[in-house]
């Protein structure tokens, strides 16, 4: 069992059933860990991808989230995770020669971005 002597203060924001391929989200958000908020937001506007929209809202979200659960100012906030897992397949079939159908997978993603603070001491409920 470890004993955590230093206390993390932060947010999460998840997004759940994303419709893209996790390996194009993971261009994103490979450049954003560790960054803080302000370079997290400005960042992916300047990507030609179409995800980068879909991770602004969520970095976004995780800051609203330690703002209002936590009162943390959005200045302090760095992000210290940005995690993408494969979800499940969206299941199509597409019709072929002679009756049969052909399979297609279209993929989905869960994205988590968490939010820390850079703010050292105790903070108070």
């Amino acid at each position: 069992m470890k004993n955590k002597t230093k206390s993390e203060i932060g947010a999460r924001a998840l997004g759940k059933n994303i419709r893209a391929s996790a390996i194009k989200i993971r261009r994103v958000t490979d450049r954003i860990r560790g960054c803080s908020y302000g370079e997290a937001l400005v960042l992916p506007e300047s990507m030609p991808y179409k995800t980068c929209h879909l991770i602004s809202q969520l970095i976004l979200s995780a800051a609203a989230n330690a703002n209002t659960n936590f009162g943390l100012n959005k200045s302090d906030l760095f992000i210290s995770e940005a995690r993408v897992e494969n979800s499940t397949y969206l299941r199509r079939f597409r019709p072929r020669a002679q009756g049969r159908g052909y399979p297609i997978k279209k993929p989905t993603c869960k994205v988590t971005i968490k939010s820390n603070s850079n703010f050292v001491g105790k903070i108070e409920k």
